[in-house]
């Protein structure tokens, strides 16, 4: 019997480190779940111009103080509510599209001036002929 211990306690031994090593081995890797595809909508580019025209009138308005200067961060937001839904690419594209609007005018006017006031007002022109475009072309 005892040479049937020395045998037993001798696998023990050397499979020690064999077992304590499968201890450590990392759990499965969970497969990632993938963001659904990025729809592609006709009037996208359009879309992420009126995003940027938004952001600029929001940042001109608030600027010179214009009553409703939050209405046009709100209607962005609209915007994304209604537009993107499920699709997180569009999201991102046009909030970025509307940040880079905020920062091109926030780069260049610090305080409110006439140039500011007419480059408000022209860019509310844009924003609005582009709706009209929108709606018009791809409404329901």
């Amino acid at each position: 019997m005892i040479p049937v211990r020395r045998v037993f306690l001798s696998l023990l031994v050397l499979a020690g480190p064999t077992m304590a090593q499968g201890k450590n081995t990392p759990p499965p890797r969970q497969e990632e779940i993938a963001p659904p595809p990025a729809v592609i909508v006709p009037y996208d580019d359009k879309l992420a111009r009126f995003a940027e025209v938004l952001g600029s009138v929001h940042y001109l308005r608030t600027l010179c103080k214009a009553p409703g200067g939050d209405e046009w961060r709100n209607s962005m937001q609209q915007l994304l509510d209604s537009e993107t839904g499920n699709e997180p690419q569009r999201k991102e594209k046009l909030t970025a599209a509307f940040n880079r609007g905020y920062r091109a005018f926030a780069s260049v006017y610090t305080d409110c001036t006439p140039a500011a006031i007419v480059a408000e007002e022209r860019y509310r022109n844009e924003g609005a002929t582009l709706a009209t475009e929108i709606t018009s072309r791809f409404g329901n």
